[in-house]
């Protein structure tokens, strides 16, 4: 007799993405191809702006009825197109971008009340390609005063809040970015990074973001303005919430803009889909931190190790102890510009700060600014030759580490433990450490969400790569969010 068999089940295909959950990458494809129109893919972003916005202040100016418009003008592009091909590979994208990092029309203050009337008539190159490429700005983010600090806050904007938790810092100084990004507000962010101020803030809310390679993305009209050691230390790079747009974004911004003198005039840019991870050599950092970190992050980094190792990769552990106190020749870098940060306050119409002043709370600094200009006033009394051997000894460093990375990879912690509660990192320099020493090594570098802890807050690890290899760092992203997911939706996302 025969057997009747069982009717086949058509699986049903997995519910598509939502629109704030999707790469850039996905979603100019689908703009391309009319799956997606630009106003929807817009539209679903600016809503969910102003749902989440009121309590993360992340983004400080909008242009929401413009971005609008924009979103109109790419359709008729679409609809106008005979090949799509040929069309901007960010067309109809959102993005945002760092208030300190000038849009035109938009503010231009990076959080100092002085500069609040400050507006950019033109986009800095950075900015603009972006814009090139079709991008749609939907308006610009907080930043910490000055750019100068991991929490982002200022006396012209108020505090950015975590994407995940309200009551903790969303890093800083691209705190904003962080916050827009993490919390699906946008798939993109435009953010600038001399001290962990691009990696923090992906960090504390969930995302991936990349500090290049020293030449790569021009700093020109970014507030305050980089000059001398310091244009060694700091770079603008991507926030995104999908690792398949780190290289893509990367690749637009890159490039000579015949102002900038550190860009390389034909930066060379690896695959990152072709690095081979079999043998690829994985450095675990020891020794390197003068506070403890938290054991969950150690944890994470250990977790992600193992999954490098799974795919090919030889991982080896290595004492790093000349990391562990850079803050002389950092500090030292950092100051080593035309103008001291007084000097910059008072150029832009600002009261001069007076020892009293910096004592007094309120006016219109935050205390890490106050305390910044304290510790300017101490090492103005170092003696040339002692800051000029702290510059040396930082180029020296950065040798080093360049050498010891060579042609693999380095896994060390973000920072001490996860997002802190509002006001936890005031004058404590140690939470900079584990990041600032990577813009001092001047490598680029990799942050990379790697789930939420016990607090359901996000963990990461750093991936710094040699000079010139930020493919490398990019790739090792690539795989670790096959592996743990990359970024994890909040719960009003």
């Amino acid at each position: 007799m025969a057997v009747a068999s069982k009717p086949h089940r058509r699986k049903s295909p997995a519910p598509a993405r939502p629109l704030t959950h999707r790469s850039a990458t996905e979603l100019a494809a689908a703009i391309r191809a009319g799956e997606a129109s630009a106003r929807e893919v817009v539209e679903a972003h600016v809503a969910l702006l102003r749902r989440v916005n009121p309590t993360l202040n992340a983004v400080v100016a909008d242009r929401y009825d413009a971005a609008l418009a924009e979103a109109d003008a790419a359709d008729a592009r679409v609809a106008a197109a005979e090949d799509p091909a040929t069309l901007p590979p960010l067309l109809g994208v959102p993005c945002t971008i760092k208030e300190s990092i000038a849009l035109a029309g938009m503010p231009n203050s990076a959080g100092l009340v002085a500069r609040a009337a400050v507006r950019a008539t033109e986009s800095a190159p950075a900015a603009q390609r972006l814009v090139d490429a079709g991008a749609i700005p939907l308006g610009v983010t907080n930043t910490s005063e000055l750019c100068m600090w991991i929490e982002s806050d200022n006396r012209l904007y108020g505090r950015t809040n975590n994407a995940y938790d309200r009551t903790r810092i969303a890093g800083g100084s691209s705190g904003g970015e962080g916050a827009a990004v993490g919390s699906g507000g946008s798939p993109i962010g435009l953010g600038s990074d001399v001290g962990g101020s691009i990696r923090g803030p992906a960090f504390f809310n969930g995302v991936f973001g990349h500090k290049p390679s020293l030449g790569l993305v021009p700093m020109t009209a970014t507030y305050p303005p980089a000059s001398g050691e310091i244009t060694r230390m700091v770079a603008n790079g991507p926030l995104v919430r999908r690792a398949e747009d780190l290289m893509p974004v990367l690749r637009l911004l890159s490039g000579p803009d015949g102002v900038d003198p550190v860009l390389h005039e034909d930066p060379q840019l690896g695959d990152p889909h072709a690095v081979p991870f079999a043998g690829l050599r994985v450095l675990i950092s020891d020794e390197a931190f003068n506070r403890p970190i938290s054991p969950e992050l150690l944890a994470a980094r250990e977790q992600a190790a193992g999954a490098l190792a799974a795919a090919g990769a030889v991982v080896e552990r290595i004492s790093m102890r000349r990391m562990r106190n850079p803050y002389e020749p950092f500090l030292t870098s950092l100051g080593d510009g035309d103008v001291t940060l007084h000097e910059l306050i008072v150029g832009e119409g600002a009261e001069s700060v007076t020892l009293r002043g910096l004592l007094r709370r309120g006016g219109p600094h935050t205390t890490p600014t106050r305390v910044l200009l304290a510790a300017e006033r101490l090492t103005a009394r170092s003696s040339p030759r002692r800051a000029q051997r702290a510059i040396e000894a930082g180029r020296a460093f950065a040798a080093d580490v360049a050498a010891t990375i060579g042609d693999g990879v380095m896994l060390h912690p973000p920072y001490q433990g996860v997002a802190p509660r509002h006001g936890r990192t005031v004058g404590r320099l140690w939470w900079a450490q584990p990041m600032a020493v990577f813009n001092l090594a001047a490598v680029p570098v990799t942050q990379v969400p790697l789930g939420l802890g016990r607090e359901r807050l996000p963990l990461g690890v750093q991936v710094a790569a040699a000079p010139g290899r930020d493919h490398v760092s990019i790739a090792v992203a690539l795989e670790l969010e096959r592996v743990f997911g990359g970024w994890v939706p909040p719960a009003d996302a």
